[in-house]
C-alpha cells in the first residue's frame, strides 16, 4: 500500500518538512557535556526541560523514529474518527477506537515536544513502513462503509497499521539511544501487541 496523506495530516508533514533536514551533531555532545562545569545532569529527573546532556543523547534513528511516528499517530487517530462517525458501530469497536484516540494525541504531543527540544522541525520519515500505512483507498472505503461494515474493516486495517508500529518501533529499539523515545517505543510494542490480539479476537467472534 502506498501513503497519501491526508490535508490535516500533509499539513503537519509541511511544518515538519520546513526546517532543516540535517540533525544535530549529537553524539559528540554527550561525552563533552560530562566535563562541562556548572551541568548537574543527574538532578534533571522526569523534568520535561531536559539538560543539553540529555539532549544530545538522540541520534538519527530516534529522530527518524519520532518524526514517522507522529505521522503513524495521526493517522490511525483519523481512522479511529471515522469509524467512530458510524451509526450502529458495534460498541466494543467503538471503545477501542476512543482508547486509540485518547492514547496517541498525547503521544504525538509528547513527540513534537521532542523535535523541538532536539532543535529538529523535519528529521524526515525515514523510520516509517509505508505498506502499514493506510492509502487514500483504503481511508475512503473506511469512511464509505456502513456501521456494520465499518467495525471489521477498521479491526483489519488497524491491525496492519499496529504491526507497523511495532516494527518501527523494534528497530528503534535496536538502533536508537534516547532514553524516552525507547521508554516510549518499548511502550509501543506492548500497548499495541495487546491491541493487536484485542483486535483479532474481536474480528473471530
Amino acid at each position: 500500500m502506498k501513503i497519501q496523506l491526508t490535508p490535516r495530516a500533509a499539513a503537519r508533514l509541511a511544518t515538519v518538512a520546513a526546517a532543516s533536514a540535517g540533525l544535530l551533531v549529537l553524539s559528540g555532545c554527550a561525552a563533552a557535556g560530562d566535563g562541562m562545569d556548572g551541568m548537574d545532569h543527574s538532578g534533571t529527573g522526569g523534568d520535561p526541560s531536559q539538560s543539553a546532556g540529555e539532549l544530545a543523547a538522540a541520534n538519527e534513528a530516534d529522530v527518524a523514529f519520532t518524526a514517522g511516528m507522529i505521522m503513524h499517530h495521526q493517522q490511525a487517530i483519523e481512522m479511529a474518527e471515522l469509524v467512530l462517525a458510524k451509526d450502529g458501530l458495534d460498541p466494543e469497536v467503538a471503545a477501542l477506537a476512543e482508547r486509540i484516540k485518547a492514547a496517541q494525541q498525547p503521544e504525538i504531543d509528547r513527540m513534537e515536544g521532542w523535535l523541538e527540544d532536539w532543535g529538529q522541525s523535519g528529521g524526515g520519515m525515514a523510520g516509517m513502513d509505508h505498506s502499514t500505512m493506510m492509502s487514500a483507498e483504503d481511508l475512503a472505503a473506511l469512511e464509505a462503509a456502513s456501521g456494520a461494515e465499518a467495525g471489521p474493516l477498521f479491526l483489519e486495517q488497524m491491525i496492519v497499521h499496529h504491526e507497523g508500529a511495532v516494527a518501527m518501533a523494534e528497530d528503534v529499539l535496536a538502533e536508537g539511544e534516547n532514553a524516552d523515545v525507547l521508554e516510549l517505543a518499548e511502550a509501543v510494542v506492548a500497548d499495541q501487541t495487546a491491541e493487536i490480539a484485542e483486535m483479532r479476537e474481536l474480528l473471530g467472534r
